[in-house]
């Protein structure tokens, strides 16, 4: 008798407990509702603020050269440069045309020193370096990117410089092997014409 005596009070006074934690759900509810409604609209405000603010801010400013670096690239120094002399001076959409043909060994790039010549090629020697004109290619179309970001004009942008560098070379495990790695810096300038005449 006892025991269900005791069993009841404990579970009356749970009961009590629920109901109280019930009440003040149902009270603070409404608060809480309220209170998210109005900070999600300033939220909001403070949202469109900001973006009014950086339209009213950043005109797009015009810039007459672009850049691309390529760091470590997995290819030969010589390749490298023989590949910067063949596109230098030349607009970025030809530069890519050009080295896509070399994929495909339509067209070989000049280089020099001694290895074999191209017979009817219209050069002395000359090769077909696929790796280094992929590399090549990739960072051709994110200079053509960044030339569009600067509001630079594609028709007139022409290759100014190609500056490759040798890059630390990297071991493989155990120190028995080296491979070429080069930095590859590309600018690009958008020519001025003369109006004037």
């Amino acid at each position: 008798m006892a025991d269900e005596s005791l069993r009841q009070s404990k579970i009356g006074s749970t009961k009590q407990v629920e109901t109280q934690k019930d009440n003040k759900k149902i009270v603070e509810t409404p608060i809480k509702k309220q209170e998210k409604t109005e900070s999600e609209q300033k939220v909001k405000d403070k949202k469109e603020e900001k973006t009014e603010k950086k339209k009213a801010i950043k005109p797009v400013v015009k810039k007459d050269n672009a850049s691309v670096y390529g760091r470590a690239l997995r290819i030969s120094l010589k390749q490298s440069v023989g590949i910067g002399n063949f596109i230098k001076r030349k607009d970025i959409d030809s530069a890519i045309k050009d080295l896509e043909m070399v994929l495909i060994k339509k067209k070989a790039i000049p280089f020099t020193g001694e290895m074999a010549h191209k017979k009817g090629k219209g050069m002395m020697t000359g090769k077909y370096p696929v790796n280094s004109s992929k590399e090549f290619i990739m960072l051709l179309k994110s200079l053509k990117s960044n030339s569009i970001a600067n509001g630079m004009d594609l028709d007139k942008t022409v290759i100014s410089e190609v500056i490759a560098n040798k890059a630390p070379n990297q071991f493989h495990r155990f120190g028995q092997e080296k491979f070429k790695r080069t930095h590859v810096l590309i600018k690009s300038k958008e020519k001025k014409t003369n109006e004037s005449k």
